[in-house]
């Protein structure tokens, strides 16, 4: 069995720092494959194509091949080979109380460490019906997309975000699933949650919602979670209930959903 140092060592050869061309801010991402594929969240990749910086010096231009906003992780794919990858652990199985280590890029410190143990495994609220990790490990900006490891160094989610003081990661196995399946169907809005539902702020023109009669300024009837549960159904068409204007006068739109980007 290896040492910690051994595994700590060997998680910050599989971590590379993940920017915005000619930026210094960013986030980490963390070698999923040997032949070039990198995970990190999707809110670090703002960008088609994006700067990855390797722990041994190395640059590449990385292209984000698939996305899931809502899950908050994005696959790049970078023109290398034989990298370190890491060895990806069932995060299914992890447990309250576990030892956790986290890597990163915290404001520029790049390999960053820090330990702690999982606080739990589910759902967050305010944040969907979607599991989440919640652990003691110490994040800062330029965590987002660094893996979230256990003791053995098998990569069980990638960092998110601090809610509540605890840093919090995607599952690893949510991950994976972007990597298997590609891009999930996606509305393409950005929305906000209001009284009455949903706001409607802006309507990507690339997205699925773009072809359909929604705009910015409408509020979607639902929550959040009820629109997850509906994008997740595999349905090819989507229908949407919706307010514009007069509150009394219920309008629907009709969504054909298809996915964004290319599987990774």
């Amino acid at each position: 069995m290896a040492g910690f140092g051994e595994v700590a060592e060997a998680l910050r050869r599989a971590t590379v720092e993940v920017r915005l061309p000619e930026s210094r801010g960013g986030g980490s991402g963390v070698i999923w494959e040997s032949d070039g594929l990198v995970l990190t969240n999707s809110h670090v990749a703002r960008a088609e194509r994006l700067q990855v910086d390797l722990w041994d010096g190395r640059h590449y231009e990385g292209r984000v091949t698939a996305r899931d906003p809502r899950r908050d992780v994005a696959a790049i794919r970078i023109a290398a080979r034989d990298l370190p990858a890491v060895a990806a652990g069932d995060s299914s199985a992890l447990r309250p109380g576990e030892l956790v280590i986290a890597i990163g890029s915290p404001l520029g410190f790049s390999g960053a460490l820090s330990t702690g143990v999982v606080h739990s495994v589910g759902p967050i609220a305010g944040m969907g019906r979607a599991s989440w990790i919640r652990a003691s490990v110490r994040l800062a900006p330029g965590n987002s997309g660094g893996p979230l490891a256990d003791a053995l160094g098998r990569v069980v989610g990638l960092n998110t975000a601090i809610v509540n003081g605890l840093g919090v990661a995607l599952p690893a196995n949510a991950a994976a699933r972007l990597v298997r399946d590609g891009s999930p169907p996606m509305l393409g809005v950005t929305l906000q949650p209001v009284q009455s539902g949903l706001l409607v702020l802006g309507v990507d023109p690339r997205g699925a919602a773009a072809a359909s009669s929604l705009r910015a300024g409408d509020i979607l009837l639902g929550s959040y979670e009820e629109l997850g549960d509906a994008l997740d159904a595999g349905d090819e068409v989507l229908r949407l209930r919706f307010l514009r204007g007069d509150a009394r006068r219920v309008r629907e739109a009709y969504v054909r959903l298809v996915p964004r980007a290319e599987a990774a």
